[in-house]
């Protein structure tokens, strides 16, 4: 088991791009495969994993490696997380120094943006969404959508602090939802 999770974390780490959020796809895909967690408490630790401070896919990588094999498995997955970004980092640093302003490389990452970009909104549609099962257009999700509206139009609009757009978030779901 621990070599499994270790093995899935690190050919995740190895080949997502993006950021984070951009590897939730790939790491809700993996772990389901598998039956590690099921798509409803994936769900809740991912949003654990985004409120504590540090990268939401490690956080998620360790949430998910304790809830299936405990301390152990928390070690496997975050190493397997981790050691491709911290090998690629080193080498790739060394590259770019030499490479410099290559019009290849900058190429090669203006095509990235498209890809991650969409697998962040996929990523945000699975959090927005109700849970399987459930119908999805419903006056809990419209709240969502007025708060998500409302949210990006004072980012946007009035160039509000994320905190208080959070806060902002925070004070509409309580109207909304109690």
């Amino acid at each position: 088991m621990l070599w499994t999770l270790f093995a899935v974390f690190l050919k995740i780490g190895l080949f997502s791009f993006g950021g984070g959020y951009a590897m939730i796809p790939l790491i809700r895909h993996e772990v389901l495969a598998h039956g590690w967690v099921s798509n409803a408490r994936f769900t809740e630790l991912t949003a654990l994993a985004g409120m504590a401070p540090g990268p939401v896919a490690t956080n998620s990588a360790t949430l998910i490696g304790y809830e299936t094999a405990g301390a152990a498995g928390a070690f496997a997955a975050t190493t397997g997380m981790i050691l491709p970004s911290l090998a690629l980092i080193i080498l790739l640093s060394a590259m770019l120094f030499r490479a410099g302003k290559s019009e290849w490389l900058r190429n090669t990452f203006y095509g990235l943006k498209p890809v991650i970009t969409g697998m962040i909104f996929y990523a945000a549609l699975h959090f927005l969404l109700p849970r399987e099962g459930l119908p999805w257009l419903t006056w809990h999700t419209a709240g969502l959508f007025i708060i998500l509206g409302v949210s990006l139009y004072a980012m946007v609009r009035y160039k509000l602090h994320p905190l208080a757009v959070l806060t902002l978030s925070g004070l509409l779901g309580i109207a909304f939802f109690q």
